[in-house]
């Protein structure tokens, strides 16, 4: 008799996603809006304090300290296989490469020669192209008050560094995230509380764009068999065919994001308003 394989999609809904009789741990509660946390090749985080323009780390050992201030107003941050950050730094519309050594690289900063509106959230693909959501949310630090370019977009910036449009049709996109193999962008668009699946082409552009859930989301992530992770009232899961099967309470007025953890990925690390909090996971990170 042969062994029935099951399929991983049908697999990762046969328990819980969280892990049995986890609780939510507060780690600090002493910032403005914590927001943009990502990963190292070590399960360090990073994240941001945007009001407050720093990038934190947050250690798996517990340890937390400044990594950098005079951010540009880091708000989404995003690394690469070679622990380089790159940071959506908003103060001049700008994306920013940091290395390990904390020197930094204005990597982009304008398209077609206008100031981006204001990068927010990014997610590098498995070929080191970046996408970044652009929208416009007046910040209290700049001097104009109307938006640079007329609408609000997603855009690709290849690994040979050329940046094009990718999705155009968007009120607020906002959170992205992709499938480690990438195949899938998954993007927020928040004004209209809807999040958006797109196909991934070979160039970088997006097509087929599809419906996954009537629900907008500030940030997100994805775990090893393709749940979507959203947030805003705390932290809602949909499986891959865009059911919802977890909500994590969160007591904060606004949860903004969160990704996974720790030396094997099965920590939530969460910002949420003024704190930042960890859940234990029974499932893994999609990426890293």
């Amino acid at each position: 008799m042969g062994i029935a394989v099951i399929p991983q999609k049908i697999f990762a809904q046969c328990f819980k996603i969280v892990a049995e009789e986890a609780k939510l741990i507060k780690l600090a509660d002493h910032f403005e809006f914590t927001e943009g946390p990502a990963v190292d090749s070590y399960g360090n985080v990073y994240f941001t304090d945007q009001p407050n323009n720093q990038i934190l780390k947050w250690s798996f050992d517990g340890e937390l300290e400044v990594f950098l201030v005079s951010s540009g107003r880091s708000n989404g941050l995003y690394f690469d296989t070679e622990d380089n950050l790159y940071t959506c730094s908003d103060a001049l519309g700008q994306l920013w490469k940091i290395d390990p050594d904390k020197n930094i690289e204005v990597i982009l900063e304008d398209f077609q020669g206008k100031r981006f509106n204001g990068p927010n959230d990014l997610w590098i693909d498995p070929k080191g192209g970046i996408y970044f959501t652009d929208p416009f949310y007046q910040r209290p630090y700049w001097k104009h008050t109307v938006p640079y370019l007329s609408t609000n977009n997603v855009y690709y910036l290849s690994p040979d560094r050329i940046v094009s449009k990718v999705a155009t049709d968007l009120d607020q996109p906002n959170g992205i995230i992709g499938t480690s193999d990438g195949s899938l962008l998954y993007v927020s668009d928040i004004d209209r509380q809807v999040t958006y699946s797109y196909q991934i082409e070979a160039n970088g552009d997006l097509n087929n764009q599809k419906l996954f859930v009537a629900m907008g989301s500030d940030g997100m992530t994805i775990d090893e068999f393709g749940n979507v992770y959203l947030t805003g009232e705390g932290i809602s899961v949909f499986d891959p065919d865009g059911k919802k099967i977890e909500h994590i309470k969160i007591e904060e007025p606004w949860t903004a994001n969160v990704t996974f953890a720790g030396p094997k990925r099965d920590m939530l690390f969460i910002t949420a308003s003024r704190a930042i909090y960890t859940i234990k996971m029974e499932v893994k990170g999609a990426h890293r």
